[in-house]
């Protein structure tokens, strides 16, 4: 759960901005994209797998 809290002379539009950034920072509209639709085990796998190639290969030491 996101939480901002108010420091002295933050006006509306600063509050929403922080919210945004702390929201978009961890990832709550990805997940909530992610989920949107039911997603066959099998389906998953098959993601899973290609995520940890991709990573894989990002992370591979050079």
């Amino acid at each position: 759960m996101v939480f901002v809290k108010k420091s002295t002379g933050d006006s509306a539009d600063t509050m929403i901005r922080k919210f945004s950034r702390k929201v978009m920072s961890e990832g709550i509209i990805q997940e909530m994209k992610k989920r949107e639709f039911y997603l066959k085990p099998s389906l998953a796998k098959k993601y899973r797998k290609e995520l940890n190639r991709k990573f894989a290969r990002i992370n591979a030491p050079r």
